[in-house]
């Protein structure tokens, strides 16, 4: 009688888990379902590239605060002609 009892319980429990994924499955293969699963996607991406903007951002800032360390004009020297101006003429 024991037996019988655990083999009802169990074939309960393993036909509502069963319901239960087929009618998941069944709501995600609906129009419905796929756009939801699709704008999951794409937000996910957007994030993905927000942060790699940020990153890419930060670098580019680094690598620009590096190169006016090295190469800005000091004081007491000559500054560089800007873009599209002729050098100054030696005196």
């Amino acid at each position: 009688m024991i037996g019988r009892l655990f083999y009802l319980a169990a074939g309960v429990a393993i036909g509502g888990y069963t319901v239960h994924r087929v009618n998941r499955l069944r709501r995600a293969l609906t129009p419905e379902g796929v756009a939801e699963r699709v704008e999951g996607q794409v937000t996910e991406y957007r994030g993905a590239l927000r942060e790699l903007n940020e990153d890419l951002a930060q670098a580019v800032r680094e690598q620009e605060e590096e190169l006016l360390s090295r190469y800005a004009p000091k004081r007491g020297r000559r500054a560089l002609p800007e873009a599209g101006q002729e050098p100054p003429e030696p005196s």
